[in-house]
């Protein structure tokens, strides 16, 4: 049987192997062991080139994992994540986009890879395609489409949903809001905030093509005064959200901003925003570019008048 050479496919291969093993023993489907994963399945299919580590070590401040070969030579590969992240959902999602690189890129770099947080967040193949392969292998392997798909059928997606998602396939949060944002037709936008400023943002497909995105990658952008991220409301009033007018958030439309303050990191916030299903067309954009700002005369006489 050929190999896959695409990184959906890989993870669909992987699931069918997890699928039938999970099934002949009563294993239950999620989380997925990762680690357990890469070691077996390597040495099986890979003899001359296995994963024989996978361990945290203490890496460079902003290096979140790495792909190394073993320095003798040998042909073994090592998966390493950062030992300081605490969040056991980031880890996981640290081996699995490693793992991704392995099956896909190790070749292409024998020397092994460095993945920083900023790679980890990158999902745009035009800019950084490894990386946002190795990201979609690690989303497809531990949220298979199917089952994602059956977990948010009939459901409204809040914080509080994405959450419990994350806790399922033991992904962070942003890993499943970033999932669900891949597949959804809802316009929506996730915003990673830190010490005030947008760190990155991702807009899904509907709410990109109609022209609302940031370039946070490319500009210093702060964080809009009046957004919860900025005014650092957590808690439940945070994950409830609330709807903000036009001209809080970018675009002419309100925008629904549900906050949360980072597990591990209580400098992070993570804003899921929701604008309105349908676009406003070209006309009811220009009506709102021409809409006449009235002075005070002006409303005292149609106050007068109504």
């Amino acid at each position: 049987m050929s190999l896959p050479t695409t990184p959906k496919g890989w993870a669909i291969r992987l699931t069918q192997i997890l699928s039938m093993v999970q099934g002949t023993h009563g294993l239950p489907r999620f989380p997925i062991d990762v680690a357990a994963l890469a070691q077996d399945f390597s040495r099986q299919v890979f003899p001359d080139a296995p994963i024989t580590m996978v361990q945290g070590l203490k890496l460079s401040k902003g290096v979140e994992g790495m792909l190394m070969p073993h320095p003798s030579g040998s042909g073994e590969w090592g998966i390493v994540y950062n030992e300081t992240i605490r969040s056991p959902g980031r880890r996981n999602f640290t081996l699995a986009h490693e793992l991704g690189h392995y099956l896909l890129h190790r070749q292409a770099n024998p020397r092994g890879l460095e993945c920083t947080s900023r790679n980890m967040a990158d999902w745009d193949e035009a800019r950084n395609r490894i990386e946002a392969e190795a990201n979609t292998f690690a989303s497809y392997l531990l949220m298979p489409l199917d089952d994602f798909r059956e977990q948010i059928k009939g459901r409204i997606i809040d914080i509080d949903v994405m959450t419990e998602l994350a806790d399922r396939y033991a992904v962070s949060l942003t890993a499943a809001i970033l999932k669900w944002m891949t597949i959804t037709d809802k316009r929506a936008m996730i915003v990673v905030g830190k010490e005030g400023f947008i760190d990155w943002a991702w807009s899904s497909e509907p709410l990109f093509k109609s022209g609302v995105f940031y370039r946070a990658r490319q500009e210093v952008i702060e964080l809009p005064p009046a957004s919860l991220a900025a005014q650092e409301v957590d808690g439940e009033e945070g994950r409830y959200g609330c709807r903000h007018p036009a001209g809080v958030w970018l675009g002419s439309e309100p925008v629904h901003e549900m906050t949360v303050f980072s597990p591990s990191n209580d400098q992070m916030t993570i804003s899921l925003l929701l604008y309105p299903d349908r676009a406003p067309s070209r006309w009811e954009m220009a009506d709102l570019e021409e809409e006449p700002v009235l002075d005070s005369f002006d409303k005292f006489m149609d106050g007068r008048t109504g």
